[in-house]
């Protein structure tokens, strides 16, 4: 198979026919958040809300929200497919469907849903399809996950506003899937806030340059 089919492969998503069988069994994760000692797992306070977003790879963009005044807490895991419980690997390999998301646990009295978009948009380049930068795959695509009608309809606003602030420089159109969320599986323990215990490690995460806010 020639680098080209290969990535063209990588590129398309399953079919809920082809995609792994997964599992019953929940990945354990660690009960804390390594940086700011709060739960990983819910349940959270009611007076919290929560967001899911995919921007490449998850190590990078989970720092970028659990450094926001505000968030409470923030998990990697997994978003968008078919598997249940999928392990990184098989998320790799493209027939999962999934895709490397954060989740992220705010109090709405100190940042709203529309700050986290802001970031979002922002912090990653929403134009690259099944990739970010030089990571490759299914899994690194632009996603919000919606947890209710008023998060779908500000992330679709906020995206044309963008959207209409990228082609003024140049950009194609945005790839960003916006749909509602089903289930956010967490991802193994290593790589829960894997830049804070790895400071030097990888972060393929980067942004247009294009300001929202």
């Amino acid at each position: 198979m020639s680098l080209i089919d290969l990535i063209n492969k990588k590129s398309l998503l399953p079919s809920s026919s082809e995609a792994l069988p997964g599992r019953t069994e929940e990945i354990e994760v660690p009960p804390e958040h390594f940086v700011k000692g709060t739960p990983l797992k819910g349940p959270f306070s009611e007076t919290f809300e929560r967001a899911i977003f995919g921007m490449g790879c998850f190590w990078g963009v989970e720092r970028k929200f659990w450094e926001m005044d505000g968030v409470y807490t923030t998990a990697v895991g997994y978003s968008g497919g078919y598997t249940p419980n999928p392990t990184y690997r098989e998320v790799c390999t493209g027939f999962t469907g999934h895709n490397e998301t954060v989740l992220v646990v705010y109090d709405p009295k100190k940042v709203t849903f529309d700050d986290l978009l802001i970031t979002f948009w922002e912090q990653h380049d929403p134009t690259q399809g099944m990739q970010q930068g030089n990571d490759i795959g299914t899994q690194y695509r632009s996603g919000v996950y919606c947890l209710n009608q008023d998060q779908k309809s500000l992330a679709l606003k906020t995206k044309e506003r963008y959207q209409n602030l990228l082609n003024d420089s140049g950009y194609g159109p945005i790839t960003t899937e916006i749909v509602e969320a089903d289930d956010f599986y967490y991802a193994e323990h290593y790589h829960q806030q894997y830049l804070a215990k790895n400071p030097d490690g990888y972060c393929g995460v980067d942004g247009t340059g294009i300001k929202l806010g």
